[in-house]
């Protein structure tokens, strides 16, 4: 059985003010993760998938409802309190990787800690760890541009976990990749959460969804789960 939601919506809804009207992006979702999980959310383009991804870490706030990180109200938080709580609970993985081009596998992956307060005596060892982890320690000076598109994947997931997060949450993490490299990516996933990570994961794609050991549906901005 598993412990308290990590993360935990409550009526969630989510609506883009335009000047032609209103879009709904998000209805009334009730939705939660709890540690040790791996779930897949699928859903066409346009389903609300990804506003639900950013609204769970932080990256954007929910219209109407609650949401709830940690046992925190995020829409109680100020956005210094946001920007602690993703640093200390949520590690991102996307679809085009978002690498700095013109810095080496492992000044990307030490990114998270250029604000730290830790020394880095401590942050550095993390840093080597989290890129033994995914099997890039031979490629640590490397530039993106002098990586494949499954390389620079896996340096985004070293970036993701090299806090050791909470929670992993992957957008479309393999929409770029060829179906080889993205079987490598996904093995990859499916080690971490053997680790014991928790992950939440949307994608468009059935068979990506079908590694996590729970999956939902996104359909017109509604979340359900699938038996």
């Amino acid at each position: 059985m598993f412990a308290q939601p990590i993360a935990r919506l409550r009526g969630v809804v989510k609506n883009y003010h335009l000047e032609g009207g209103n879009i709904h992006v998000l209805r009334d979702v009730d939705f939660s993760v709890c540690p040790g999980e791996f779930v897949a959310i699928t859903g066409a383009s346009g389903s609300g998938k990804s506003t639900l991804l950013h609204i769970c870490g932080c990256l954007d706030r929910p219209s109407e409802g609650t949401y709830e990180l940690a046992g925190e109200n995020v829409g109680l938080l100020s956005d210094d309190q946001l920007a602690d709580l993703r640093q200390n609970y949520i590690g991102f993985v996307f679809q085009d990787f978002n690498l700095l081009p013109y810095a080496s596998v492992y000044e990307n992956v030490a990114l998270p800690f250029l604000y730290s307060t830790l020394e880095p005596g401590e942050w550095k060892p993390l840093v080597l760890q989290a890129i033994d982890d995914v099997g890039l320690t031979q490629r640590l000076r490397h530039r993106p541009s002098a990586l494949s598109g499954g390389e620079r994947q896996r340096v985004a997931i070293a970036r993701a976990i090299v806090c050791k997060p909470k929670l992993i949450l992957a957008d479309e993490p393999t929409g770029n990749l060829d179906s080889v490299t993205s079987r490598e990516i996904l093995t990859l996933f499916l080690r971490l959460h053997d680790n014991g990570a928790t992950i939440l994961l949307v994608t468009h794609d059935q068979d990506v969804a079908g590694i996590a050991s729970r999956l939902m549906t996104m359909k017109d901005g509604r979340l359900s789960e699938k038996a």
